[in-house]
């Protein structure tokens, strides 16, 4: 085994874009997993879950995260400079019966699942795990939709992690799953750990050798076509603007696919809004921004996206359009404007930071998030000042948002200092609500060296009676990396140092 990251290909981050996973393979010996599948057989049976104590409990578990083509993958998506998040938990399943399909929690569901992949998930098999075995199940595509586009008896779809020991599962953080039924009754291990991204993209981080998007050949059954939302996630991690391309379009097309839109069939109307928001501002003085607008409102969610995407690709048109569904829509057509405007560019980010100053908290919510989406949010004062302002707000919710945008908002490399932002960030470490302080950490964590004035806050964290406080506090003094930050993590850390071999069998020797 060589030790350089095997970055993913082109092809890899097309099949990630669009499917939400990848399933990739290790190249341990049996040993390896042999000795680990004893250990964790071990601790299970005499200690119970170690749960976020996992890899300290088993220690030759930072190995597989070390493997380079673990490391490769999440770096490919997820950046130089990802971490691994505190929360770990190994799976431990011999139920014939399947689990529910679900998404993972953001430890409350105060935060908007964020598109873009700042979040990914490994859930890697130390043992050979057949179907039969009960290997974790995805549904391709579905990661972007907060509502269930399936049913769990569909035929078309699922895809288990099955495959021999050193499998594993890469899956954006969002991605529909479930556990399978094991139906041999054998113990089946699976070792679930979460990672963030720190930095937004600026160059590709994989092995890039196609500057330009090009939908995949082979996609699943299951997927359902988003084009606009792949290019840009496309785009953005290769830390590029989308180049201005030259979709024409005929009266005659946009009216055929205008009629497709108001198909009683939803897949007809998905394809329509897929390809209307890939024609963008090509199709705009054929009425596609008003029939985009409405269908913001459709109850088949991935309509609702493609018209989200499609009208964030009509310049003023679209930009509008969005702003009216983010202030004046209901519900789902609301929160889906919210997704068009974080991608809509800069021309959004007065609009939004009106909307933000306003007082109907899910409106504020959703152009928070939208915000901290936007690049240039960092240079708007006025933006700025909002965001900082929000995260002192009576809502919780929204204090929780505030924190999570500006966190976005200083991951941007080559940013300049915002003393607003960082203060108000480190403010926040003493909020009443737990998670709006753990929020913060993270968010810090993003800002790096220009959070050095959060020091001190940080350093008070460290004490809280959080354990995901104290975590992301412990990483932010990382990430800011001064002989300040490092010295308070390295005291820190000391007293807290694990034995591994230590166990109520064990206390002390040998």
């Amino acid at each position: 085994m060589d030790n350089q990251n095997r970055l993913l290909t082109d092809e890899q981050m097309r099949q990630f874009i669009t499917e939400g996973y990848l399933l990739l393979k290790t190249d341990f010996s049996q040993s390896f997993h042999e000795e680990l599948i004893a250990n964790l057989s071990e601790v299970y049976s005499s200690e119970g879950n170690p749960g976020n104590n996992l890899l300290p409990r088993i220690p030759q578990l930072q190995k597989v995260f070390d493997h380079p083509v673990v490391s490769g993958a999440l770096t490919s998506v997820l950046g130089e400079g990802y971490m691994m998040h505190a929360h770990r938990h190994g799976h431990f399943n011999n139920s014939p019966k399947p689990g529910g399909w679900h998404k993972d929690s953001y430890w409350g569901y105060k935060r908007m699942r964020n598109h873009r992949p700042w979040w990914a998930m490994i859930m890697y098999f130390p043992q050979d795990t057949p179907v039969e075995l009960g290997p974790t199940g995805v549904m391709p595509g579905t990661q972007n939709f907060d509502s269930r586009t399936f049913t769990s008896d569909e035929s078309r779809g699922e895809v288990t992690a099955a495959g021999e020991a050193g499998t594993f599962v890469l899956i954006h953080y969002d991605i529909w799953h479930r556990s399978t039924a094991n139906l041999l009754g054998k113990e089946r291990f699976m070792l679930k750990f979460e990672f963030m991204r720190t930095q937004a993209p600026t160059v590709p981080s994989w092995d890039n050798r196609e500057l330009e998007w090009v939908t995949p050949a082979a996609i699943s059954d299951a997927v359902y076509p988003n084009e606009a939302m792949w290019r840009d996630a496309w785009y953005w991690l290769s830390g590029r603007e989308e180049p201005q391309d030259s979709e024409v379009a005929s009266p005659v097309q946009v009216a055929s696919l205008l009629e497709q839109l108001r198909s009683g069939d939803a897949e007809e109307r998905t394809k329509a809004s897929d390809r209307l928001a890939v024609l963008g501002a090509a199709a705009v003085p054929y009425g596609a921004a008003a029939a985009l607008e409405r269908a913001l409102e459709d109850e088949f969610e991935p309509v609702g996206i493609n018209a989200a995407y499609g009208l964030a690709r009509m310049g003023d048109d679209g930009v509008e359009a969005l702003l009216r569904a983010l202030e004046h829509g209901e519900g789902k057509a609301s929160r889906l404007a919210g997704y068009g405007l974080s991608v809509a560019g800069d021309a959004a980010i007065p609009g939004l930071t009106r909307v933000a100053g306003g007082a109907d908290e899910d409106k504020v919510f959703y152009a928070v998030f939208a915000l901290g989406e936007l690049k240039g949010t960092s240079e708007s004062e006025e933006a700025m000042r909002t965001l900082a302002g929000l995260a002192s707000h009576e809502s919780a919710r929204l204090r929780c948002a505030a924190a999570d945008a500006l966190g976005s908002v200083g991951a941007w490399s080559g940013k300049k200092p915002h003393s607003v932002g960082v203060e108000a960030l480190s403010n926040a470490l003493r909020d009443e609500d737990a998670q709006v302080r753990f929020t913060v950490g993270l968010s810090l964590s993003k800002w790096g060296v220009q959070a050095e004035k959060a020091v001190p806050a940080l350093i008070a964290a460290l004490d809280d009676s959080n354990r995901y406080v104290r975590a992301h506090a412990a990483e932010a003094l990382y990430y800011i990396g001064t002989d300040k930050a490092k010295n308070a993590l390295l005291d820190f850390l000391r007293p807290a140092r694990w034995c591994p071999t230590t166990t109520p069998a064990s206390t002390f020797y040998p």
